[in-house]
């Protein structure tokens, strides 16, 4: 289970550093991180559903 959390905590940071750089970045870079952060997100909330389902069978 810790390497869950530690793939959620991973992803998430990820997601926030793309934000950041979008934010200092031109047209078409902007657009690039936002989608990365998007998919960073993406795969934060799968791991989270992923953890809360350990949680219910537990």
């Amino acid at each position: 289970m810790i390497g869950f959390q530690e793939k959620l905590e991973r992803f998430e940071s990820l997601a926030a550093e793309c934000e950041l750089i979008a934010k200092r970045s031109d047209g078409s870079n902007r657009e690039m991180y936002l989608r990365a952060s998007e998919h960073y997100r993406e795969l934060a909330n799968d791991v989270r559903a992923l953890i809360a389902s350990f949680d219910v069978a537990a």
